[in-house]
């Protein structure tokens, strides 16, 4: 199904930085997998569904369990949720089945696929992109994700400062006069390329940057690994774009913090 591949390619987003860091940690426990970078930002000490949930009850105990896990080692963490692994009972009583346990509902997004991306409706817009490799790409990836995402830099930074990451976690930076103004980053799981970090700074928006960079990341996954079908979660902003370039939503997921 669909929504699997969303599922488990967001996870294994998560897994791949998680593996990266010395303070990183993968985890399964019954029902629930657990990818926690032991960073400052929650959001990347995360816990996923594993297997369906039929009930409100069960979900209870599927959030106690990584709730436990993160007290334990006094770290923030958030729950993602494919709306598609909970059953019609436990779905109606998600929210308050999370606040109960002590996580607020954060943001939905919607979950979307496309088995292949349609051509671009006019020429691209030109900017010079590069997969990141060196210390200052890597610190324009991080700028530029810090601003687009309102998280400060030292969060982000500590996110992604494992070596390792970048191997698997395949980032591409694309330069305006020799600034690094907007990014997207592809892996590689669940029989597809997921697709994140779509982001522009700000007076760099509207001009195409963002479609630009996510297509030659997306070319150079087809080359390099075969794979054509992608997946990504769409925020307001990209949903337009995301729409005309093949995209349609397959389920959504929810994203509950501590």
């Amino acid at each position: 199904m669909s929504f699997e591949s969303v599922a488990v390619n967001l996870r294994e987003s998560f897994r791949i930085i998680a593996a990266s860091r010395s303070a990183g940690e993968l985890r399964e426990l019954p029902g629930v997998s657990l990818a926690s970078a032991g960073t400052t930002f929650q959001m990347f000490n995360a816990a996923f569904l594993s297997t369906p949930v039929e009930t409100d009850v069960e979900l209870a105990r599927r959030i106690v369990l990584p709730s436990v896990h993160f007290g334990a080692r006094g770290l923030s963490w958030a729950y993602w949720v494919c709306e598609d692994l909970l059953g019609s009972r436990a779905q109606r009583k998600c929210r308050q089945v999370f606040e109960r346990q002590g996580l607020r509902h954060s943001v939905d997004l919607p979950g979307m696929i496309a088995e292949r991306v349609l051509p671009p409706h006019g020429p691209l817009s030109e900017i010079e992109v590069h997969r990141v490799s060196t210390r200052a790409e890597r610190d324009g990836f991080c700028f530029v994700g810090s601003v687009c995402f309102h998280v400060p830099i030292h969060w982000f930074r500590e996110v992604f400062d494992g070596p390792g990451v970048w191997e698997r976690f395949r980032a591409y930076n694309g330069y305006v006069d020799g600034e690094a103004v907007s990014t997207a980053a592809i892996v590689a799981g669940g029989d597809a390329i997921g697709v994140y970090n779509v982001a522009t700074l700000p007076e760099h928006q509207r001009r195409g940057y963002a479609e630009a960079v996510m297509r030659f990341a997306l070319n150079e996954a087809a080359r390099d690994l075969g794979i054509e079908r992608s997946i990504l979660q769409s925020t307001p902003a990209g949903l337009h774009l995301y729409r005309r370039m093949g995209y349609r939503t397959v389920t959504r997921i929810s994203v509950y913090a501590s």
